[in-house]
């Protein structure tokens, strides 16, 4: 009864649908990469079985990035002049059919006698051409390499903002290693030289944490690492900071196990954690206490560094969530616009504060997104 059921699922046309969208979605990942020859070339094949042509060819003003359908000398015939054809459309935007005398390579024999060439436009500028050829030319095959063409410039421009997200989480990157360095930097090397005469051995151990500490923080490339590395670093930094305070600083760690392999935006804990040190020992002659806790919700890893120093006026921490200069809470809005570029505005910083009441900051990160994966 199952099978029977399953032999007369749906329609012709939903098939028809399925197949279109399923043909899509392949040829997807590789032009979110940009329009290169090496993404187009992997595109080209699924989208010549979107349109059902001889060939295609996808070319910019350098030349022809892309070829897939008929070979041999039949393609080295075509190939050659598919610059000359997508000329006009590269410089007009408009979209061009053209007949057997501006196609056809005088072979009878060969299946390219026309072509119909539609532009491929990102923010309002034509970057490239997709030309569809074929045996003659129907009013449905112009439309269709139109959609084509245009769901193309949907997948290019979108790699275009991926890039643009990129280079912006790189700067925001700089930016706080910039902020995170001077702080930190010169109150490590001189908790470091307090032991070299009292105790070399411990200023030896204390340099190297500090070199792998400098070594993660200011690594070049990757935008992502796993929670794991990311506390691991954390407890380097707490170590160096420890051998500045002493017993006056008290940390608590509790990690749930699963959400150590979570990814996360490289550098999204420790400044939250340099934040609770600052703001919960510096000018104070108490034990400061620090918790960091991560925590399993299902689809998302919480994290959570609280401290039970001397808090603060939230509009001074509305500040520096939105980035205004003369906050010394280093790298909060730098944390918080970098988790909202990545995962969206439901996912950025909660910090609960007030005066003489300690400080708690609070992300949520899902488990699984898209884009989202660990540099080696």
């Amino acid at each position: 009864m199952f099978a029977r059921r399953r032999k007369h699922f749906g329609t012709p046309a939903d098939k028809a649908t399925y197949a279109t969208l399923h043909t899509a979605s392949l040829a997807s990942p590789y032009l979110r990469e940009g329009l290169t020859p090496a993404a187009a070339g992997k595109a080209s094949k699924h989208l010549r079985d979107l349109l059902g042509t001889a060939a295609i060819a996808i070319c910019d003003s350098t030349g022809v990035l892309a070829w897939d359908g008929v070979g041999g000398p039949y393609e080295s015939n075509h190939r050659r002049d598919a610059k000359d054809l997508a000329g006009p459309t590269l410089r007009s935007g408009r979209t061009a059919v053209l007949g057997a005398h501006d196609v056809a390579c005088g072979d009878p024999q060969c299946p390219i006698r026309t072509a119909v060439v539609a532009p491929i436009v990102t923010e309002e500028r034509v970057v490239a051409v997709l030309l569809a050829y074929s045996n003659n030319t129907s009013a449905a095959l112009v439309r269709a390499t139109e959609e084509v063409a245009r769901w193309v410039s949907g997948q290019v421009e979108l790699a275009e903002l991926n890039k643009e997200r990129t280079r912006a989480m790189e700067a925001e990157l700089r930016a706080l290693r910039a902020q995170i360095s001077p702080h930190f930097i010169y109150n490590a090397l001189a908790a470091i030289a307090s032991f070299v005469r009292t105790d070399p051995e411990r200023a030896r151990e204390l340099l190297l944490e500090f070199a792998d500490f400098s070594r993660y923080a200011l690594r070049r490339g990757g935008e992502y690492t796993t929670l794991a590395d990311e506390l691991r670093n954390v407890e380097r930094y707490l170590v160096l900071e420890q051998a500045r305070f002493g017993d006056r600083l008290k940390v608590s760690l509790l990690i749930a196990p699963e959400v150590l392999p979570v990814v996360i935006p490289f550098l999204v804990v420790q400044p939250l954690v340099e934040n609770a040190v600052r703001h919960g020992l510096e000018g104070t002659t108490g034990v400061g206490n620090i918790t960091i806790r991560a925590r399993d919700r299902i689809n998302e890893a919480e994290i959570s560094v609280e401290d039970d120093g001397a808090g603060s006026d939230p509009e001074v921490i509305r500040a520096a969530l939105s980035g205004e200069s003369g906050s010394d809470s280093v790298g909060l809005g730098n944390v918080d616009a970098r988790l909202r570029q990545v995962y969206g505005d439901a996912y950025g910083l909660i910090v609960e504060t007030a005066v003489d009441a300690g400080t708690k900051v609070t992300f949520r990160i899902p488990k699984y997104s898209s884009g989202v994966h660990a540099s080696p």
